[in-house]
């Protein structure tokens, strides 16, 4: 005697004459079905509970591999702060980069043009040397100062912060 799979369920779209069956989903489906439950199971107690990651750790290992590759990205603004002295030779060296890139916006005299003023008392992005350096490194994009930690090195950065500070300290800034 045959199986009969096509079950109707007793009633009937009475306008339309459509009958609805109760026929099983099929197997590949259902299979499908419980594979993929299966899996986000195993999945889960994997990635939570077994392998014990944390977002910390992930962190630490990145950050550990980005130090690898590039060591000298180590070097930021503070970082090159720590050594920063306002010397004869470092405000010579410094006056040299400042004519020869900045003094066409901040003016030969620092007294400003296009850029601020760089020998009163009024500092837009802070007055001490780190701020100063990060300042020269990063640049002030949205009022138009360039990047300048690409261009120059980080010697030639604190030469220029240097030399600004000393003209801004013997102009009574």
């Amino acid at each position: 005697m045959s199986k009969d799979t096509n079950r109707l369920l007793g009633h009937a779209d009475e306008a339309d004459g459509i009958d609805e069956y109760d026929n099983p989903l099929p197997d590949w489906w259902l299979g499908l079905f419980w594979v993929t439950i299966l899996f986000a199971i195993v999945y889960s107690v994997h990635y939570h509970v077994i392998a014990d990651r944390s977002i910390e750790a992930d962190l630490a290992r990145e950050m550990a591999a980005a130090e690898a590759r590039w060591p000298d990205a180590a070097e930021t603004p503070e970082a090159a702060a720590v050594e920063f002295a306002i010397t004869p030779e470092a405000v010579a060296a410094g006056e040299q980069v400042f004519q020869t890139n900045c003094a066409s916006c901040h003016g030969a005299d620092l007294t400003g043009g296009i850029g601020p003023n760089l020998i009163d008392d009024e500092w837009i992005h802070g007055g001490t040397p780190e701020d100063v350096i990060r300042t020269i490194t990063e640049g002030v994009p949205e009022k138009g100062m360039l990047t300048w930690g690409p261009l120059l090195s980080a010697e030639q950065i604190r030469d220029v912060a240097a030399y600004v500070l000393s003209k801004s300290q013997t102009a009574g800034g």
